[in-house]
């Protein structure tokens, strides 16, 4: 007997219209000021202003892109795309770690070229220019705060605004020393270390993304134990190819089959085990086969799974 039960969790904390004008906000704030800092940047001769430019660039299309995503990935499914086009929200985190590490490794050869080389820097406006960055980036940061950062596009957003505001402070630190000191070198060290935090930032976006994309188990859940306490439940003699994954970041799916003892009831044990994965672990979207376990046939192969994966999970484990 088989028997197949379905779970749907789709909702967020926060409504995808308020994060759309979180969202936009932000990206006019960013837009605006990002532009008045290019003229200053080249004005200044600031690699450190420039730097920020660049990195509020990336804010910019990181927000735009988490924005199309959020548009893409509400659409229902439809044709051969059964789960919808939820990932459009992992492909625009995956594209905002990337932009952060591309921009960090030419900021990195500028930053070290420029302490070998150091050009005039004009301190006075680069203070005021940072300081003004900090506030905007502040206003920023809040917005993006207030939206759903479970979402991994926009925890990518957020990320790329976050690391922009500590820019700014570097870059008025910076600033400030060039112009008590006369040390042109500080704004490339600061332009180094904002480096430093794009390269943390973009890479942790990465890894998140490509986990989602390898279809890998959500962070901190271990199948294994999960397996085991399926095979914990009543009746349940053994759970083998399991399945845990994220079709897109808060979404989590599995499915497994379940072997129950010979007349036990089916029903009653995919329904304990949906309970157990939704209390224990927050998955509500399920796909369990469940049948019962001939007396002669307990083990992987036998006839009730022609191409089995993983490893087997049984009571006496």
């Amino acid at each position: 007997m088989s028997d197949h039960g379905h779970g749907h969790g789709h909702g967020h904390a926060v409504s995808q219209d308020a994060d759309r004008r979180y969202l936009s906000a932000a990206l006019a704030l960013i837009v605006a000021f990002m532009a008045v800092e290019v003229v200053i940047g080249f004005v200044a001769g600031s690699l450190a202003l420039i730097t920020d430019a660049g990195h509020m660039l990336t804010d910019a299309f990181a927000i735009f892109f988490a924005l199309v995503a959020m548009r893409i990935a509400a659409r229902p499914p439809r044709g051969g795309f059964t789960y919808g086009l939820k990932r459009a929200e992992i492909i625009s985190a995956q594209l905002n770690g990337i932009t952060l590490l591309l921009l960090a490794a030419f900021f990195v050869y500028e930053g070290v070229r420029r302490l070998i080389f150091p050009p005039e820097v004009e301190g006075l406006f680069v203070v005021f220019t940072g300081l003004a960055g900090i506030v905007i980036n502040l206003i920023a940061t809040w917005l993006l705060r207030r939206a759903d950062r479970s979402r991994l596009n926009v925890e990518g957003a957020y990320q790329h605004i976050l690391n922009d505001l500590f820019a700014f402070i570097a870059t008025t630190i910076a600033g400030l020393v060039v112009y008590y000191t006369g040390w042109a070198r500080a704004d490339a060290v600061a332009a180094l270390v904002v480096a430093l935090l794009m390269v943390k930032a973009g890479w942790g976006l990465v890894r998140d993304a490509g986990r989602v994309f390898m279809e890998a188990a959500p962070v901190g859940l271990n199948p294994a134990e999960t397996g085991r306490r399926l095979a914990g439940i009543p009746d349940v003699v053994e759970v083998h190819d399991l399945h845990i994954w994220e079709v897109t970041s808060g979404y989590a799916a599995l499915s497994a089959h379940i072997l129950v003892k010979p007349g036990a009831d089916c029903h009653a044990a995919r329904l304990a085990a949906e309970k157990l994965v939704r209390e224990a672990y927050g998955i509500e979207h399920t796909t369990l086969q469940v049948d019962h376990a001939l007396p002669d046939v307990l083990t992987i192969g036998d006839g009730h799974c022609a191409d089995p994966h993983g490893p087997v999970h049984r009571r006496d484990e």
